[in-house]
């Protein structure tokens, strides 16, 4: 899974809670979002910052979903957990023993733990509170380039089809 992947499959609701929280503690990225938005519907940024917040998130969800999009979209989603979110990026990464500093990574391609490992770091970290966000998160970890861990993929994936 890629990142525009993520944002094909995120939910209209989770995608307004999602940029309403990105708005909020990291408006410079916000403001981005709506300029690529704003590129992709051949219209002014200053349009789009005019609209109602839902045509803003919708339009940006759109322009996000595309493949050309992925860089970006990788990257807000990346600014978005790192800055609205740090603790469940540092509760993963501690949880599958990966060295961090404050949620970056000190090792660009990390390597993936073992399957019955990562199993259990994935169960143990979808327990807790904020369930689809923190899914959402693990979603948006697996499709980072730097991370090429297919198990993961696949446990995702199983999730999914199982409709978790």
């Amino acid at each position: 899974m890629r990142a525009y992947q993520v944002f094909q499959g995120l939910a209209p609701e989770r995608a307004e809670s999602l940029f309403r929280e990105l708005r909020e503690k990291s408006p410079a990225a916000f403001q981005q979002a709506v300029a690529v938005a704003a590129g992709a519907m051949r219209a002014r940024p200053v349009y789009l910052l005019r609209q109602p917040f839902e045509k803003q998130v919708r339009a940006v969800r759109q322009a996000l979903s595309r493949v050309a999009a992925n860089e970006l979209a990788e990257d807000l989603l990346a600014t978005y957990f790192l800055e609205c979110r740090r603790d469940l990026v540092t509760g993963w990464l501690d949880e599958v023993g990966l060295e961090h500093d404050d949620g970056t990574l000190k090792n660009d391609h990390p390597e993936e733990p073992p399957e019955p490992r990562l199993r259990e770091a994935v169960a143990r970290y979808l327990g807790g509170e904020d369930a689809p966000v923190r899914e959402l998160f693990l979603r948006a970890f697996a499709a980072q380039q730097a991370v090429e861990w297919p198990t993961l993929e696949s446990i995702l994936a199983e999730r999914a089809g199982a409709g978790g």
